[in-house]
């Protein structure tokens, strides 16, 4: 295939998808349109008509151009007919004349289309993606139930000011024309897709209805007659030319008044919201169909645009639509030139089809609308009634849906927002801010004990907890944490929080950890801090925080605060063997040969037999005693002072590996299979050690066996002390 055919066969997939589009956003828009207009005057159908058109095709050319999402088509939409013709019976309530309301539509619609630009401006497309899908769900289920509580009248002929509960026990005002020509596009509409996806169920069903309708006109000849007759939408035309409908739109922007702002402030919000979800919601699907990926924020400032430049046209808000969009993508659209084109065609019927549009029977549009409001209602949530986990999302659900029908679309968003904050607070209350909890008996430091040491901790480990927390701090999950620690704060002396995972910290969270502090304090125990994060996606710094509510001292005063949480461990554990009886307080003074734990019981002949093989030597605070990599086979026994074992990593950062103090030894694995070390050893204070090399020891051994046996046994019992250790560690980390 040739690059030109390719691009011939790319165009016409195109062109096939801009017009299957433009054939279901065109009779959704006039729908839209006269949704609006006819809720200020019965008389205005035509205008609503022309205005729903206009606002297709402003859409249809501009939003591709800005928002450069492929395949999006953009048209007026249900959730912009609910609000603005639910602002225009307010206002048709308030007594104003058609004009002034016209006016303040615009006015709304164009406030809308620079808060769509702002958020796109501020990056806030992610934001709105965010939005709690029950909130959603209630929002859009409130404009299905609107839509088709302000169709059923049209659906039924009833005149202008009779109520639908009052025309719905009147059947003597209904007239069957209209109810025979929707209800016909309504069938039609349901089993199209069963019987062909190549026409739009929409086009199917408008065709059938108009059908219907002239079908009717030959055995009642009126309904063949275009003056004063309420079953079509009559004549088309604009109130002005196009420019003097654009002339007219900036006047009217200089004219605007504080008082006209602040009646239509918050549904131009409200629309400016709905908008944006509306749109967002069809590009997540429309990225799933096409395998791509939309630009939230640049597509809301293009919807934004695109707004504008209908504003000025004299056309209808709107914003991508799913219908339209998914008939587009499956009848080849790919690109943004289906978009170009679906405007491009609504455009070209405007110039020539527009006196045919007066004989669509406004039956066959409320047919449609009423379709598209049962499919805009959410009628699985229902399901969530089955579940006792779930009856709060429907819960808000309905509460949306019937704030929505009993106050107004406004009042439905306030409550929406307002019930997103509980969703968010009663699903950061599920998540358990304690990820996991040990005592010392069950986790150590990296300070390596001796025996006798290990046997203290093990003992009285239960004095001191260490607790990991996680998630955002807050009023509605530190309670908690609070009654699951009241037991502790009981029994324990010292609490360590590691603070590593934490995102946020409140004001009410720090007011509980004073209180455990003083609980603790009463003891003479302690509330200790570790981990304190240096940097958040918030911006918090928590440390900084404490001090400014006064949790710590700036000074170092009040709660201890330890860099990591090993050194935290170590604290706890000194306290612990400080307070035992059986410590005896050692001086820094080098110990013998036989005093080293490993060989203590030994006797007194094996112990000079061992001490032909090794020798002394003396380091300095930060020498290396050794480096990763050497090759040696010493193992080394400490007389006096702290080594630090630390792991290095790249980029010149170590990671602490243990800590060996007086009497205990490092070096063994060298010492027992002659490979190179794999870590580094660095004395933390002065250090005197026994060196003890295998090649030595071996030669020593060779004369008298008895002291290998002693030697590797008690090797081996230490090592397995050692790992029995890491076994009871890994076991209290372990995620369940």
């Amino acid at each position: 295939m040739t690059t030109k055919t390719a691009l011939n066969r790319g165009f016409i997939n195109e062109f096939w998808g801009g017009l299957a589009a433009m054939l279901v956003a065109l009779p959704s828009s006039i729908a839209f349109g006269i949704v609006v207009f006819s809720a200020i005057s019965p008389h205005m159908v035509g205008e609503g008509a022309f205005v729903g058109m206009i606002g297709a095709a402003a859409l249809g050319l501009a939003a591709p151009l800005f928002g450069r999402t492929p395949a999006l088509v953009s048209a007026p939409c249900a959730p912009a007919a609910a609000v603005l013709s639910g602002l225009a019976i307010e206002l048709v309530h308030q007594g104003m004349d058609a004009h002034r309301i016209v006016a303040l539509l615009a006015l709304t619609a164009l406030l809308a289309a620079f808060l769509q630009v702002f958020y796109g401006l501020l990056k806030g497309g992610r934001l709105i993606k965010y939005i709690p899908f029950p909130v959603v769900s209630g929002y859009l289920s409130g404009v299905g139930v609107i839509i088709a509580l302000g169709q059923l009248p049209k659906l039924l002929g009833l005149p202008k000011g009779v109520a639908l509960k009052q025309g719905l026990m009147s059947p003597d005002l209904w007239q069957w024309q209209g109810i025979g020509v929707g209800l016909i596009t309504i069938v039609v509409m349901l089993i199209a897709p069963r019987i062909t996806q190549k026409i739009p169920a929409a086009i199917m069903g408008l065709l059938a209805g108009i059908a219907g309708y002239f079908a009717l006109g030959l055995f009642m000849p009126p309904l063949l007659l275009l003056d004063a007759n309420s079953l079509v939408i009559g004549p088309i035309g604009a109130s002005a030319s196009f420019f003097e409908t654009v002339s007219g739109r900036f006047k009217s922007v200089l004219e605007i008044r504080m008082e006209d702002l602040m009646l239509v402030a918050y549904s131009a919000m409200a629309l400016s919201a709905l908008l944006s979800i509306d749109t967002l919601k069809t590009c997540v699907v429309l990225d799933a169909l096409t395998k791509s990926r939309h630009d939230s924020n640049r597509e809301l400032l293009g919807q934004g645009i695109a707004n504008l430049v209908s504003f000025i046209t004299g056309g209808m808000p709107g914003a991508g639509t799913m219908g339209p969009t998914l008939v587009n993508v499956t009848s080849g659209g790919r690109k943004t030139q289906s978009g170009f084109i679906e405007g491009g065609l609504v455009v070209l019927v405007i110039l020539v089809l527009s006196p045919l549009i007066a004989w669509v029977p406004i039956g066959a549009l409320a047919g449609i609308l009423l379709v598209v409001a049962f499919r805009m209602f959410d009628w699985h949530a229902f399901r969530l009634l089955k579940h006792k986990e779930t009856c709060f999302d429907f819960a808000v659900i309905a509460a949306v849906v019937i704030v929505a029908e009993t106050v107004g679309l406004i009042a439905a968003s306030a409550t929406g927002i307002g019930l997103a904050i509980l969703l968010f607070i009663r699903d950061q209350i599920r998540i358990s801010v304690l990820r996991r909890r040990a005592t010392l008996k069950e986790i150590s430091s990296k300070t390596r004990r001796l025996e006798s040491e290990y046997a203290i901790l093990k003992d009285r480990g239960d004095d001191a907890a260490i607790y990991e927390l996680q998630g955002n701090l807050f009023f509605g999950t530190t309670d908690h944490l609070f009654s699951d620690l009241e037991n502790d704060l009981l029994t324990r002396k010292w609490l360590l929080f590691d603070m590593r995972r934490v995102q946020s910290l409140d004001y009410t969270a720090t007011h509980l950890f004073t209180l455990m502090q003083d609980r603790l304090g009463e003891r003479g125990g302690e509330l200790l801090f570790s981990g304190m994060p240096s940097s958040l996606p918030t911006g918090q710094d928590l440390q900084r925080y404490m001090v400014d509510v006064g949790l710590i001292d700036e000074n170092g005063g009040g709660i201890r605060i330890f860099e990591t949480r090993d050194e935290g461990l170590e604290w706890m554990e000194n306290r612990i063997l400080e307070a035992s009886v059986e410590t005896e307080k050692r001086e820094e003074q080098a110990l013998n040969l036989n005093e080293i734990e490993l060989l203590h019981g030994i006797d007194e002949l094996t112990i000079n037999a061992l001490s032909q093989c090794v020798r002394e030597r003396t380091v300095k605070v930060g020498e290396k005693i050794f480096v990763a990599g050497d090759r040696g086979d010493e193992i080394f026994l400490i007389r006096r002072g702290i080594v630090r074992i630390l792991l290095p990593l790249k980029g010149g950062k170590h990671h602490h590996l243990a800590t060996f103090a007086q009497g205990d030894y490092f070096g063994e694995m060298a010492f027992l299979d002659h490979q190179q070390r794999s870590a580094d050893a660095i004395a933390k204070t002065g250090c005197d050690l026994y060196v003890l090399s295998r090649e030595e020891f071996n030669a020593q051994v060779y004369n008298d066996a008895v002291l290998g046996v002693h030697i590797f046994a008690r090797i081996a019992g230490a090592i397995s002390l050692r790992l029995r250790q890491t076994d009871s560690e890994l076991c209290a980390i372990e995620d369940r």
